[in-house]
């Protein structure tokens, strides 16, 4: 038996099934709301459902291709990454298209992609590579600032769109990862306070009109209701109708009647809410909470910080995702256009999404020294 077969087996050993499920089973969810969302039992465009199926599948070729690669081999290209990183978050200002306000998308085509997707997963590569450097050494504001310079450069660029929703996700990311190396949680109290102090800056000369109706319409919807407050109003009524057990999958009222906005994207758990009532947001919501502990199980076992540090930005990039977006559609959140993981349709997307899932299962199979 060559040696090469023996540490393929140990490794397939430590694969961790459960995410995988779990994950496969969000994607089939997401794959259903969507044929409903787009009216597909009624005659609808199947164009949606063929894109994200499509997605499902270069996903796991994907899964399968970064598990044959050891993932320090990314840390050892950190700089490489950061690079192409910037390189793509500029395109979209020579090739970029705008949609909904913001100029984050380039069209191939019938099809579009977000940059921004991308340099998620390559920005919490090179900087758990950048932070794994510095572990337990972030007690010093000196000691913090390189760690600030590095992400500012993404975070301005994608501001600049611009795309608060997105830079909010990079902010949350960056925070939890540099909790995880060591960074004093009075840093963490000081940048709350910082930014709560500056909000009227923000809000006169960064935020633009549309971002500023986005959160008037959470403070009130009901001032509204037909214009800011529609979207946050709809998608209350819309699940509250679904009660508890729903109305029946492709029997959504608002859904079908074209109530809810933007159903198969950032309001596909509306649509959820009022076919398959309670009982199914809680399956979906559960289904997330057992990824994200799964990542965090994955981070504890990992065999060195640069792989613990992986899994807790995808932990963390997921997190918020699921907080924002649920929260958004039942009005406990401002509307911010993040897509729920797995189950918003969007190509690049959820190609995206399987990815990190691919490195956080490469961290888990690797999390034993090999010896013989």
């Amino acid at each position: 038996m060559r040696l090469n077969d023996i540490v393929d087996r140990k490794l397939l050993r430590n694969i961790d099934i459960a995410i995988l499920i779990t994950m496969a089973l969000l994607i089939i969810i997401g794959i259903v709301a969507i044929a409903s969302a787009t009216h597909v039992a009624f005659g609808g465009s199947i164009k949606h459902v063929k894109v994200q199926s499509i997605a499902f599948v270069l996903g796991l070729v994907a899964i399968f291709l970064i598990l044959l690669i050891d993932y320090n081999s990314f840390g050892d290209h950190q700089k490489a990454i950061y690079i192409i990183n910037i390189i793509l978050l500029l395109s979209v200002f020579v090739f970029g298209s705008k949609i909904k306000g913001a100029r984050s998308w380039i069209d191939f085509g019938p099809l579009n992609f977000q940059p921004a997707e991308v340099v998620k997963i390559g920005f919490i590569l090179c900087f758990a590579k950048f932070l794994e450097k510095r572990k337990d050494s972030l007690t010093r504001i000196i000691d913090v600032l390189p760690a600030l310079l590095y992400i500012s450069v993404p975070v301005i660029l994608i501001q600049l769109q611009p795309d608060t929703g997105t830079v909010l996700v990079f902010v949350f990311i960056s925070a939890f990862m540099m909790y995880a190396a060591g960074l004093h949680y009075k840093y963490i109290v000081v940048s709350i306070g910082t930014l709560v102090a500056s909000a009227p800056i923000l809000w006169f000369f960064v935020l633009k009109d549309h971002q500023k109706n986005r959160f008037l319409a959470y403070l009130n919807p009901a001032a509204d209701p037909m214009g800011k407050g529609y979207q946050v109003m709809q998608s209350k009524t819309a699940i509250g109708s679904g009660q508890f057990l729903g109305k029946g999958l492709f029997n959504g009222t608002m859904n079908n009647l074209g109530f809810i906005p933007e159903r198969h994207n950032d309001f596909i758990f509306s649509v959820i809410g009022e076919e398959v009532g309670l009982i199914g947001g809680v399956v979906v919501i559960l289904l997330f909470l057992l990824l994200l502990l799964r990542c965090i199980h994955l981070a504890k076992v990992a065999k060195d910080d640069y792989g613990m540090l992986i899994c807790i930005g995808v932990m963390a990039m997921y997190l918020f995702h699921v907080f924002e977006n649920i929260g958004m559609t039942i009005g406990v959140m401002p509307v911010t256009g993040i897509p729920l993981p797995f189950i918003s349709y969007g190509g690049s997307a959820l190609l995206t999404n399987m990815i990190a899932i691919g490195l956080v299962v490469n961290v888990g199979m690797r999390r034993q020294v090999i010896r013989f």
